[in-house]
């Protein structure tokens, strides 16, 4: 419900270059993923997700400049069957 279009993104590679003063932070359910909004347009641009402990999930439709994108669907409320499916298992 939220239009979030997930790039996941290696955190060597990702870099913030302003607001991190304004991002507020909260975890819900395992507590493992943390998700970020700013804490002035409740915009959630990017978090570090659950399924990827080593990358960002930055949201697509908050880049300037639009990009080619192949989407892979993912199950969210069935997640440990997803995550293994994402996984190969």
């Amino acid at each position: 419900m939220t239009g979030f279009l997930h790039i996941m993104v290696p955190h060597e590679e990702f870099e913030l270059e302003r607001g991190a003063d304004k991002l507020t932070s909260y975890r819900f359910g395992t507590g493992a993923a943390e998700h970020l909004f700013c804490s002035v347009c409740g915009v959630k641009s990017f978090y570090q997700p659950r399924s990827h402990p080593d990358a960002w999930s930055v949201n697509a439709h908050c880049l300037d400049e639009p990009m080619d994108l192949s989407v892979e669907r993912f199950d969210g409320r069935n997640w440990e069957k997803a995550k293994a499916a994402l996984d190969g298992e």
